[in-house]
């Protein structure tokens, strides 16, 4: 591993209970040589236990601006510790699994990246939500980019400099993983996931965890319409086209399959009363030959 190392930067929200331990996994990952910590707009302890953990720096927002934001303000100051080098973004909820970080640090210190993205196990709690969020953020990244993630909202990734300051401004929100993707591909960076044993806090599928995928949703969207040009929306346009000529395609051909049914029914109808008309009077013919004539003043049966 080559370079001067990287900075770890930490969004954080309310997280006093998994933000000491992060930070303090964080030192033990191999290149790391400082940790900043963005606290946005937390109500609770996290800026001090974040301080408390060894935090290089501690940087905090009034107000909560959101995640983009937050790791915005974490480059600028890991741009003044180490300039130039490559910026490792965790989640503040890691806690001592942090600490496995280091296959996302090597695959871009080494060149082999410009951007790492780990790529999580099933964890030891159950719980996420439907799939939707993430199905939509892999569907749109490759559409845009022709390259579909495994885990596009990973908030765990690392990036050179060059590839974080050519995908600035950052997508807002919880857009902010999906605009990374989008916006490295497109100027020619090589994209990497990882598989890495981290573990994480779960969100569940009560109230406030189904307002907050919404929320997330919202932000993907966003992220993505911001990013689709003429061309995308051309391609989308014909897409569509595609899929209601093959929708009209299956209702024509679903029609005349009908029509052809009613039509064979009908001649089926038609051939069996013509069938019964026929038999009804082949048979009052037959019963009128079966009648004895008489014929020269004698009976004679025919």
């Amino acid at each position: 591993m080559t370079g001067p190392g990287v900075v770890a930067v930490v969004p954080a929200k309310d997280e006093e209970e998994r933000v000491g331990a992060t930070v303090e996994a964080l030192h033990r990952v191999p290149g790391v040589r400082h940790v900043v910590v963005v606290d946005d707009g937390s109500t609770d302890q996290t800026a001090a236990v974040a301080e408390w953990a060894g935090a290089a720096e501690v940087v905090r927002h009034e107000r909560n601006r959101g995640k983009a934001a937050a790791m915005t303000t974490g480059a600028a100051a890991a741009a003044t510790l180490l300039p130039g080098a490559p910026v490792l973004f965790a989640d503040a909820d890691l806690a001592e699994s942090a600490a496995r970080l280091g296959p996302v640090v090597e695959g871009v210190l080494d060149g082999t990246a410009d951007m790492t993205i780990a790529v999580l196990p099933p964890q030891d709690r159950p719980g996420g939500g439907f799939g939707i969020v993430v199905r939509t953020a892999r569907e749109g990244i490759r559409r845009l980019t022709g390259w579909a993630p495994t885990q596009p909202l990973s908030g765990q990734r690392c990036l050179t400099r060059e590839a974080l300051d050519a995908a600035m401004p950052l997508a807002s929100g919880w857009g902010v993983e999906v605009g990374l993707s989008v916006d490295v591909l497109r100027v020619g960076g090589r994209v990497m996931e990882v598989p890495c044993e981290l573990q994480h806090r779960v969100t569940g599928r009560d109230w406030a965890s189904q307002v907050h995928r919404a929320r997330q949703l919202a932000d993907v969207t966003r992220a993505l319409a911001e990013r689709t040009g003429p061309a995308e929306q051309a391609r989308e346009q014909v897409d569509r086209a595609k899929e209601s000529g093959v929708r009209r395609l299956h209702e024509v051909r679903a029609a005349g399959q009908e029509r052809a049914r009613a039509a064979r029914g009908s001649a089926r109808s038609t051939v069996a009363a013509r069938t019964s008309t026929l038999r009804e009077r082949v048979g009052g013919a037959g019963r009128a030959l079966t009648r004895p004539l008489r014929r020269d003043g004698t009976w004679h049966e025919l």
